[in-house]
């Protein structure tokens, strides 16, 4: 069983809006991940993805479908849907998930960042809007490594 969920990714150059968790968040508090959340029952994905834009941001953007990841997580995983966005319009504002900033790519190596967040980064930094959208699989392996399989 999968829980299906959004993870949006809005670019600026080698810039990219990521939010920091609240401090009061239970899985990623003070950790650096992209906007996001569950996708709501009787929505579709786009729709999902630019409620949580909205909700989380205050902005809104054109916004594209740049890959899916499995995420092994035991009994119950995740299926993210990863969207990136340009054309972005409307003042940022802090929703309760987390504050907001622009981070550059070469920075987010020094920051407390989700697992994966790097390795999305990196692939979604070299596609351009009207690629093919990626799949991928993750799962922490038997030494507890997260790993990140792109199919082919």
């Amino acid at each position: 069983m999968f829980i299906p969920r959004t993870a949006i990714f809005l670019r600026c150059e080698d810039e990219y809006l990521l939010i920091k968790g609240a401090p009061t968040k239970r899985l990623w508090a003070g950790k650096y991940n992209g906007v996001g959340g569950h996708v709501e029952r009787g929505e579709d994905l786009l729709s999902s993805a630019r409620r949580e834009l909205l909700e989380e941001t205050g902005l809104a953007a054109d916004l594209w479908l740049c890959g899916t990841v499995v995420v092994d997580a035991g009994e119950t995983g995740v299926c993210l849907f990863v969207f990136c966005g340009e054309n972005i319009q409307g003042q940022i504002r802090a929703g309760g998930e987390g504050s907001v900033e622009w981070v550059g790519r070469e920075a987010v190596s020094n920051l407390p960042v989700v697992e994966d967040l790097p390795i999305l980064l990196e692939k979604i930094h070299s596609m351009q809007r009207g690629d093919p959208p990626f799949s991928a699989r993750s799962y922490y392996d038997e030494d507890d490594k997260l790993t990140v399989v792109f199919g082919l």
